[in-house]
């Protein structure tokens, strides 16, 4: 490390060596004196160690991150982040990310799967996201969950019920617009959420088709529109909501009260009791009619990667649930062998 003065430029300059590299870094001053005190203060930040950096402690990661993600995820997904988090906090304590081990993970995976398999893995999924993105922003270098192998869950096949059973519980349903949006959702698949966010903008009687919108009032789960065809069925419902009143196009098309979305909660805990009145297996809950209509369709020969359209899903994986349903349509390919 030394001063010198060059041709080029009118300051002294200070050279000295990075990872055996010499580099040269102007002192800014011609006058020699002041040069030399321009190197000793160098040669003392040096020699001092480098201020540690601030902790980033789990909870503040939490904040940070669910701010990050809350224009684009539902409230549904920022509620199960804040409940993930929270598990993991009381499991492994308030601590610094960069003390978040392998090891420490790992605790928290087992003891939460010996209490709650499907439980676990949904933290699993959330938590596991979440570091991802703690990486990208360069907090820690590496994701302690892409490390953790889960075990493995047991397969359970979707409940789902048959056009029957659906006949039973709308029979044991008091209201007409309870009833409607049964029936919607067993003939269409749609999620509650999307159901009850329907607008008429979204239907379109000519090509007889749904398409379901993101808005700045509701967002679909994977963030995407989708257009699911309507049958008879659904066509009639929606054209006889639609000429019972005088409608504009962005107003709802299910409703108890005029201009009151329904509550989601409120909706499920009304199935499930009409359900329970109805004597009729105790899993079923307002998502089956989701999977009746995945299921239906499967049986009838339908390819999994049209119901895989049909439902919005962006994985064919997350369609497979449906496949052993097929298993005749299977028999009868190879019997034409």
């Amino acid at each position: 490390m030394f001063i010198s003065k060059s041709k080029k430029s009118s300051f002294y300059q200070l050279t000295y060596e990075v990872n055996g590299k010499r580099t040269t870094i102007s002192t800014k001053t011609n006058n020699l004196q002041e040069a030399y005190r321009f190197l000793e203060a160098f040669q003392l930040t040096k020699k001092q160690p480098k201020e540690e950096t601030k902790l980033f402690l789990l909870s503040e990661f939490k904040n940070v991150y669910i701010e990050f993600v809350r224009l684009t995820k539902s409230k549904k997904y920022l509620v199960s982040i804040e409940s993930s988090f929270k598990q993991f906090v009381s499991s492994c304590g308030d601590i610094p990310l960069k003390d978040i081990s392998i090891r420490v993970v790992d605790i928290f995976i087992n003891s939460t799967f010996h209490r709650t398999q499907r439980g676990a893995h949904h933290y699993y999924r959330t938590l596991k996201a979440a570091f991802n993105k703690a990486v990208e922003w360069e907090h820690i270098s590496t994701n302690p969950f892409i490390k953790i192998k889960f075990p493995k869950l047991p397969k359970a096949f979707p409940v789902f019920i048959s056009e029957d059973e659906l006949h039973i519980i709308l029979a044991n349903t008091p209201h007409q617009h309870l009833k409607d949006i049964f029936t919607v959702g067993f003939y269409t698949g749609l999620r509650l959420g999307e159901l009850i966010n329907m607008r008429w903008n979204w239907v379109n009687f000519f090509q007889n088709h749904i398409t379901v919108k993101c808005t700045d009032q509701f967002l679909t789960k994977n963030k995407k529109e989708r257009i699911v065809p309507m049958n008879e069925k659904v066509s009639s419902i929606l054209l006889r909501r639609f000429n019972s009143y005088s409608h504009q196009q962005n107003e709802i098309a299910f409703y108890k009260t005029k201009y009151k979305i329904l509550y989601q909660e409120y909706i499920s805990k009304l199935f499930k009791r009409i359900v329970r009145k109805s004597n009729l297996n105790e899993k079923i809950h307002f998502h089956t009619l989701r999977h009746s209509f995945a299921s239906l369709l499967a049986q009838k020969g339908v390819s999994l990667y049209i119901i895989k359209e049909l439902l919005g899903h962006e994985d064919l994986a997350t369609t497979q649930i449906y496949s052993h349903l097929q298993q005749q349509n299977l028999k009868d390919a190879v019997n034409l062998l």
